[in-house]
């Protein structure tokens, strides 16, 4: 299968916004949109019949489970040149939809009101690259099949040698504004210093776009990142041949690694649980590991389904 995406990034927000909670009067309405009924993606399989006979029998009836995603967010979730949705999320809820006998399906949703959306109804899941975080889990449970934190970003070729975070020390490294990548490069102060080089020096520039521009052009050597969008940025920027990855054996999830997981509020648990069994179902008939393979994202997988590992 080929896959045609249009390159769309953004800065690494999932990991710093906090749980929204209750949100009173917002609205709702025009912030949510259906999927367009063409898959660009064909999931087969069979039906799990644990996880059919745990989900609840609501969910059967509609026939759908709707998962709010702030669309897009490659390779997470993204638009092929059909303008039809695609990326891992959107395979992997194909996939857990045939593991539970109904449509999964990604619905457009603003990040800020994912969790409200549920809370009034509109979404039954958030399935959005959403982090599993201690706070978050005062309102939702996670059902997690994510772990990835950031990655570093280089030229083709990796002129520069980099081999790790260390060896960025003392050399300008390219971040986007408002992200948590530059306090964790601030974070190997010391170590930079006591190793002589000096501090990271960090270069905050506006979008993905200009931080990117910034390593072609050479003014910096590196991209600190999001691991996902690092490998999505390898795989197609420059049709593969303008980046690379540096990979680090001794971070393989990269650093500061986090869960990620479909989000389910906490009243829900019947559903969750028939999501948890869809996802064990999944993982173990191979198709987790085949999804992630297609996205390039097979270092950032899980061995088994999690359940609120964030905490």
């Amino acid at each position: 299968m080929t896959l045609h995406v249009k390159l769309e990034t953004r800065p690494s927000h999932r990991l710093i916004w906090p749980v929204l909670g209750l949100v009173a009067g917002l609205a709702l309405s025009g912030c949510s949109a259906a999927v367009d009924s063409t898959e660009p993606a064909t999931v087969t399989g069979e039906v799990d019949a644990a996880a059919a006979a745990a989900l609840p029998e609501s969910f059967k009836t509609a026939g759908i489970i709707k998962a709010a995603s702030d669309i897009p967010y490659p390779p997470m979730e993204m638009y092929d040149e059909k303008q039809n949705i695609t990326g891992f999320d959107h395979d992997l809820a194909a996939a857990l939809g045939v593991k539970l006998g109904v449509r999964f399906e990604l619905q457009k949703q603003a990040f800020a009101t994912a969790i409200p959306s549920l809370q009034a109804g509109k979404n039954d899941v958030i399935m959005s690259g959403m982090n599993d975080t201690k706070e978050r889990q005062g309102t939702l449970d996670f059902v997690d099949y994510f772990h990835a934190g950031f990655s570093i970003l280089v030229l083709a070729g990796n002129p520069e040698n980099i081999t790790g975070v260390l060896d960025l020390c003392g050399k300008e490294v390219a971040v986007p504004k408002a992200t948590v990548q530059a306090d964790i490069l601030r974070s190997y102060d010391e170590e930079c210093t006591t190793a002589g080089p000096g501090p990271v020096i960090i270069s905050e520039l506006p979008g993905e776009t200009e931080v990117q521009t910034s390593v072609r052009s050479g003014r910096a050597v590196a991209e600190v990142v999001d691991s996902a969008v690092a490998a999505h940025t390898a795989q197609t920027a420059g049709d593969g041949e303008m980046f690379e990855v540096v990979t680090d054996d001794a971070n393989p999830n990269g650093y500061s690694p986090v869960y990620s997981g479909i989000g389910i509020l906490k009243e829900n648990s019947e559903l969750s649980e028939a999501i948890r069994l869809a996802l064990v179902a999944t993982i173990a008939d191979g198709t987790y590991a085949e999804i992630l393979a297609k996205y390039d994202l097979t270092n950032y997988g899980l061995d088994e389904a999690g359940f609120n590992l964030g905490s």
